[in-house]
């Protein structure tokens, strides 16, 4: 049931708009000037105040200041007997629902406070929604107590409170996006947009207009203005995954953003202002690429502000028994089933492997086998042949007698590099293609 205070100092009045309010469904507090009725606030929750503007102890345009900065999410409705222009333009710049007049706009009450609560309700809504998005993304969420994990984190969360540039390495799959979300949930930009763009999905031409936006008629099939991640993310955040994929020639547009905060969308000439933070990621040694050139060097220092670099699941091993419980929670919800078990067997095979992929190759294997398992457990047998036979032994611990095991961990790690690009890979190792396939067979490498 909403709750109305109606605050009005003529008795027979009050008790009239009372009674009227109530017979609608609302509960009905009362009081006869603004001081009483501010005590009742904090005494109980109220969605909306009926208050008139004349009253003993002050008046009803500057009380709506008053209740907003205390109980932002309460509306008010003002009510007179003389109607004037300016205290209606200042009552609703200080935040008051609505302002009308006694006896001509009586029937203009019930309206107005179904309108008032639909609002109010609105607001209520959007709050937890927000609420909920900042939960998910908080610091907390993120699953782990290896002492890796916990140094970047440690790192994240300090970087978060000020506005600086952040870099976000490591391979892929270590979670580099819900970072950059935590980073900003728990910065003063929460609340704002969080843009999120991988640099790697579209071709320059494509990339540009989605960075910088376009105007109608700037290329073919330009057929209205569109803005730019750059432009949304105003106020807020900008993610741009992998950056180490953006092509040398809009590198140079993005530094000249960092820089002014200015930008001209595609087939424009006027320049425009957007206030965003930047955090990057990127699976590349960009160091290594610029001193290559392959990257700006200039938009490199510029990134680098802030770098934090993730570590590889198999470098955190103790993590893997909270991430497994955690997405086999996820995925029993989401297939209907009761909470699994999970077998020793399980667990053990999962910590031998050596997880190219890392966090985002181990939700989906066990997505798979919770799919897969016929039972209340989660055993071995449901891993791929890969994990089951995996080796004790770890990448980084390869003995330098066997050449099969040195061959197999280089092509792995140029595998990581391009990103799983084979071409690239064959080409950077000296083989052929068909070399490369044959030995990715061979080796039993995804």
């Amino acid at each position: 049931m909403k709750s109305v205070l109606i605050i009005d100092d003529e008795e027979k009045l009050r008790g009239l708009l009372a009674r009227i309010v109530k017979s609608e469904g609302f509960s009905v507090m009362e009081a006869a000037d603004l001081s009483t009725g501010f005590k009742k606030m904090g005494q109980a929750d109220v969605d909306i105040i009926l208050c008139d503007v004349k009253l003993p102890d002050g008046n009803g345009v500057d009380f709506v200041k008053k209740v907003k900065a205390a109980f932002p999410l309460t509306e008010i409705i003002l009510l007179t007997a003389f109607g004037k222009i300016a205290d209606g333009v200042e009552a609703m710049r200080n935040g008051a629902f609505d302002y009308i007049v006694k006896g001509d706009d009586n029937d203009k009450v019930i309206p107005l406070l179904y309108k008032a609560s639909e609002k109010r309700q609105l607001e209520k809504k959007v709050i937890h929604l927000e609420q909920r998005i900042a939960d998910k993304y908080s610091f907390d969420t993120i699953i782990g107590k290896s002492k890796s994990l916990a140094r970047v984190t440690d790192l994240a969360k300090k970087v978060a409170k000020i506005d600086a540039t952040v870099l976000l390495s490591g391979e892929t799959g270590t979670g580099k996006e819900v970072f950059a979300q935590a980073i900003h949930e728990n910065s003063h930009r929460a609340g704002k947009s969080f843009v999120a763009l991988n640099c790697s999905t579209f071709s320059r031409e494509i990339l540009e207009s989605e960075l910088f936006g376009h105007r109608q008629g700037a290329f073919t099939g330009a057929l209205k203005d569109k803005k730019g991640f750059i432009e949304e993310a105003n106020g807020g955040t900008l993610f741009l995954d992998e950056i180490g994929e953006m092509p040398i020639e809009l590198q140079a547009k993005m530094l000249r953003v960092l820089e002014t905060n200015e930008y001209i969308p595609v087939g424009d000439s006027t320049p425009k202002k957007s206030n965003f933070r930047l955090i990057a990621a990127t699976n590349r040694d960009l160091k290594a690429e610029s001193e290559a050139q392959r990257f700006r060097a200039d938009l490199y220092f510029r990134l680098n502000v802030f770098e934090i670099n993730l570590p590889p699941l198999r470098e955190r091993t103790k993590d893997i028994e909270a991430l497994v419980q955690h997405f086999t929670e996820q995925f029993s919800a989401k297939t209907n089933k009761r909470t699994l078990d999970i077998d020793p067997s399980f667990l053990s095979a999962l910590e031998r492997y050596h997880w190219p992929g890392n966090v985002r190759e181990l939700k989906n294997i066990v997505e798979r086998s919770v799919i897969l398992t016929n039972d209340n457990l989660l055993t071995a047998d449901v891993l791929p042949y890969e994990i089951q036979n995996a080796s004790h032994e770890k990448p980084g611990m390869v003995s330098a007698f066997s050449l099969s095991g040195v061959e197999k961990l280089q092509i792995q790690k140029v595998l990581n590099y391009t990103n799983g690009n084979k071409a690239e890979t064959a080409r950077l190792l000296e083989i052929g293609i068909a070399t490369l396939y044959r030995k990715l067979e061979e080796y039993k490498i995804q």
